[in-house]
């Protein structure tokens, strides 16, 4: 039996406010928790709920505009964490308490490679030589999946995917062996398959350690294998908290009633025959360049990202590329659309050549064609408001006839992508992830493309507002005539949205065709094994 001693983190009437213009945000209202060792606890609800916030609260990571209301507080160690000296509460991250942060690309530092930043972390908290914290850098990797870790330890963080960065995340996150680990979406940019690894290497390490969690998602899947309790927040209010099992069985509030019953539903709409090509790629290739060793013993090894890899896609259809994290898929993606230059292969949009083009030659496709990363927060400029960010794009593309037209595409664009109009002076940083991932949709499609491609759109949104995402997209679609190329690691999305799938690994096709024959009658070990992950294990 649990007692009361056990408890090694308390937060009472927690409050926090932003300051924005006009008035105030009251993020979290009145949260109240107790983690106790070696326990899991998950916090579910929808982007800007203020899951993040509660566990940036706790690490007092939140920004100049956030205030935490001196009625709260937040007991770790024997210490009210919001009374504390920011030396003080240094001394505690990433000793006591550590962070797994939703955007790794934000959180490393592009200039370090991912070696040198784990290095860091060790030698801040502990007593060790140079030559032992890369030896146990190098152990870490090993221990979260990292493929091939011996070159990876000496890359830059925008040499990995975007599953490999978390994966680093995850890294520094644990070299200390901290108390509490709070995961805020640890998994968002992984495949199912290293998903389960990574939570089970969690899991083993907290049985292990002793350590406890605080996991924060909107993967409900995650929360039912892996917490011991559940907290419900919306609009950064508790709704409903309970034992998991109690509360996946027997949900009061109708909110929690509505979480367990989203879904990604419906598929494809059919495509008629005859519809032309608007993407081609044929025999497209990308290596890159490898090195092992230091300075004196350095050798090379060429990876070959994409591998002689040919697409088609059709004017109104969506085109799903999915595999493992580090599989090639936005690589690829990337070369098709001319973001990264392939070595080899033919590439054409609408029928013209642009593989060979030069920068300025591409310019007139550049509106035409657009993108939506996986990260939002990386792929905005931090010191643009949404009309700015938005607006961009117009401005340099001359897209409206005047600045009152742009203000109108820019705000039909933000309700399109399911966001109120006026957040039009708010910054990037005031937003959940999943709202940032709205503001990059709303930039995508206010510059009224022909082709968008969509890497990993949906992979920081809770399930319903996935499910109008989904919609979303199928609506302009419908509508405007889009064509997506759709990469993603999530099978029950591309099964409700792709009207075929290409199945990538180790930068090749291993399978590909339309959808429903791909994911229900799999032909190759490594497609059954996505698929079981996806829908047999969820289930």
């Amino acid at each position: 039996m649990i007692e009361a001693q056990d408890i090694i983190l308390e937060a009472r009437n927690v409050a926090v406010t932003f300051k924005v213009e006009g008035g105030e945000v009251k993020a979290v209202k009145n949260m109240n928790f107790a983690l106790r060792k070696g326990e899991t606890i998950a916090i579910v609800g929808e982007s800007g709920s203020g899951k993040s916030v509660t566990a940036r609260a706790v690490m007092r990571l939140l920004s100049k505009r956030a205030t935490i209301s001196r009625q709260s507080s937040i007991f770790l160690d024997g210490h009210d964490v919001t009374k504390l000296s920011e030396r003080e509460m240094r001394a505690l991250r990433g000793d006591k308490v550590s962070m797994i942060f939703q955007e790794p690309m934000t959180s490393l530092n592009p200039v370090y490679t991912v070696g040198s930043q784990i290095v860091e972390v060790i030698r801040i908290h502990n007593k060790i030589s140079k030559a032992g914290a890369w030896a146990r850098a190098l152990e870490l990797l090993k221990e979260v999946h990292i493929p091939d870790p011996e070159a990876r330890i000496r890359q830059y963080p925008h040499q990995l995917s975007g599953g490999q960065r978390q994966r680093v995340m995850i890294a520094m996150a644990l070299a200390n062996r901290p108390d509490i680990l709070i995961a805020d979406e640890p998994t968002t940019a992984l495949d199912v398959t290293v998903q389960a690894q990574i939570l089970n290497l969690i899991k083993e390490l907290k049985d292990k350690h002793g350590m406890a969690v605080i996991l924060i998602t909107h993967d409900l899947t995650v929360v039912r294998q892996f917490a011991d309790r559940v907290y419900v927040m919306q609009h950064g209010e508790v709704k409903e908290h309970n034992a998991t099992e109690a509360l996946f069985r027997n949900p009061r509030h109708p909110y929690t009633k509505r979480l367990l019953s989203s879904d990604p539903k419906g598929v494809a709409k059919p495509l008629e025959d005859g519809h032309p090509s608007i993407l081609t790629g044929k025999d497209v290739r990308v290596t890159y360049t490898l090195k092992r060793g230091g300075l004196f013993n350095a050798t090379y090894s060429d990876l070959h990202a994409v591998d002689r890899l040919s697409l088609d896609l059709k004017r109104g259809e969506t085109l799903g590329l999915v595999g493992e994290s580090g599989s090639g898929k936005t690589t690829f993606g990337q070369a098709l659309i001319r973001l990264l230059n392939p070595q080899e292969g033919e590439i054409a949009f609408d029928g013209k050549r642009i593989d060979g083009l030069k920068r300025d030659a591409l310019r007139p496709f550049r509106s035409r064609m657009q993108i939506v990363f996986q990260d939002p927060f990386s792929s905005m400029n931090p010191r643009m408001n949404v009309r700015q960010i938005i607006e961009e794009g117009l401005i340099v593309n001359s897209i409206g006839s005047s600045p009152a037209d742009r203000l109108g595409r820019v705000q039909k664009a933000l309700a399109d992508a399911g966001m109120p109009a006026d957040i039009l002076s708010r910054f990037p940083h005031e937003f959940s992830g999943g709202q940032r991932q709205r503001l990059a949709i709303a930039r995508a499609i206010a510059m009224e493309p022909e082709f968008i491609m969509l890497d990993e759109p949906t992979s920081a949104l809770d399930l319903s507002v996935q499910a109008q995402i989904i919609e979303l997209l199928r609506t302009l679609q419908r509508e405007r005539g889009l064509s997506y190329l759709f990469i993603s690691h999530d099978l029950k999305v591309v099964r409700a949205l792709c009207h075929r799938v290409i199945v990538m690994q180790h930068g090749k096709i291993m399978e590909q065709g339309p959808v429903a024959q791909v994911l229900t009658n799999p032909k190759t070990g490594y497609t059954k094994r996505l698929v079981r992950a996806a829908f047999d294990i969820a289930a």
